[in-house]
């Protein structure tokens, strides 16, 4: 019998089943130690914890982890290129609120344009763009930052899961 509510746990994680308490309590741990990584980081590079945007990165790439904004291409490149939309919007028109809700626009067509569309990294001009954020915010938090979150995802899904994951690099 013990054996048996094993087997089943151990289905229910590895297909990552959203209607198992098991599988969803398994996933929230996961998002919980990846938060609890990210809060010593931000701590370690002098960012409140509320700058760094990949919260949400972490719902999807665990929630999620087969749909194709929760692979590394559009988790890194999503990031990246949506941090840079922002800074070289910031560049060209400063603090502007306007210029904000313009980086954020733009960020989704250059996300769009280079195949790397990941709807957390949306985040990432307007925090650069209304905390007027210097360029080292693109290495970090952000690609540093992503780059720990694919880390983690990959030994996630691989130990915990035992699922195959990412199901495509680029």
């Amino acid at each position: 019998m013990k054996r048996d509510w094993r087997r089943a746990a151990y289905r229910a994680i590895s297909r990552n089943d959203h209607r198992n308490v098991l599988a969803g309590a398994v996933a929230g741990l996961g998002g919980a130690i990846a938060i609890g990584v990210m809060e010593w980081f931000s701590f370690a590079a002098h960012y409140p914890l509320a700058v760094i945007p990949f919260a949400t990165s972490i719902v999807l790439v665990i929630g999620s982890p087969d749909v194709a904004p929760a692979q590394p291409r559009a988790l890194i490149g999503g990031h990246v290129v949506s941090a840079l939309v922002g800074l070289a919007v910031l560049k060209l028109t400063g603090p502007q609120a306007w210029a904000a809700a313009a980086a954020v626009g733009l960020s989704i067509l250059a996300m769009y344009v280079t195949g790397t569309f990941h709807p957390p990294a949306g985040i990432n001009p307007l925090l650069v763009v209304s905390g007027n954020l210097p360029w080292t915010f693109l290495l970090a938090p952000v690609l540093a930052g992503a780059l720990l979150l694919t880390a983690f995802s990959y030994i996630w899904h691989r130990w915990v899961r035992r699922q195959p994951w990412p199901r495509r690099w680029l």
